[in-house]
């Protein structure tokens, strides 16, 4: 695989962390990009909006193949997470600083690279209609301290059922993770409303350090 590529919106000024925001499935790194000014109007931190290393049917850019709902295929997943890991580990911002966010697709990324096993930890998570995917040869490390973490997923999700994000929710509060959860009555799509609600929750992960 190539390296990945990604847009970028720059900060304002001296930048006070990053915001990655990964797609879903089939679309590119242009889908989530206006999201970056949506959360981060004043544009404190660095933006980022990956695109997918694989093209596959029906078109668009993948994180990986589909295999059974919720154990995506090892054998492009564990590819593409050692090239984001490498990436990401690269952008120039501390992931202590790093804001990890996705849909569909882009949330399951977000939660491996985020939680997996020798992986630093972010700021924070964003998941929008995802899952914990389970992946053969791939571990998490949901030892405590978590970072915070914020699931939305729609109650009329026909491609990923809403159980997966009350699943999601569950496992992270049982291991300790201070959950942000917001169900919307829609399908597979983001909840506008819930975005505004993340702007001020970003702030506050991103400087919980220095209120302690």
């Amino acid at each position: 695989m190539a390296e990945l590529r990604a847009l970028e919106r720059p900060a304002a000024g001296e930048p006070e962390g990053a915001l990655v925001l990964f797609h879903g499935r089939g679309a590119d790194e242009h889908d989530l990009f206006p999201l970056l000014d949506m959360l981060d109007p004043e544009r404190r931190l660095v933006g980022l909006a990956p695109r997918g290393p694989l093209s596959l049917p029906p078109g668009g850019a993948h994180w990986y193949e589909l295999g059974d709902l919720g154990r995506p295929p090892a054998d492009t997943f564990l590819p593409t997470f050692a090239l984001a890991s490498k990436w990401l580990d690269a952008i120039g911002v501390a992931m202590e600083r790093t804001v990890l966010g996705g849909f569909s697709q882009g949330a399951m990324m977000a939660y491996a690279l985020g939680l997996g096993a020798g992986r630093p930890r972010p700021a924070a998570i964003i998941a929008l209609s995802g899952f914990l995917p389970q992946v053969d040869g791939f571990e998490y490390d949901l030892s405590p301290p978590l970072p915070p973490i914020a699931i939305a997923h729609g109650t009329l999700d026909p491609v990923i059922g809403v159980d997966w994000g009350r699943r999601a929710r569950a496992q992270l509060e049982a291991a300790g993770a201070d959950v942000l959860y917001h169900e919307s009555p829609i399908p597979h799509t983001i909840d506008p409303a819930f975005l505004m609600e993340l702007r001020p929750w970003i702030g506050h992960a991103l400087h919980a350090d220095e209120r302690t």
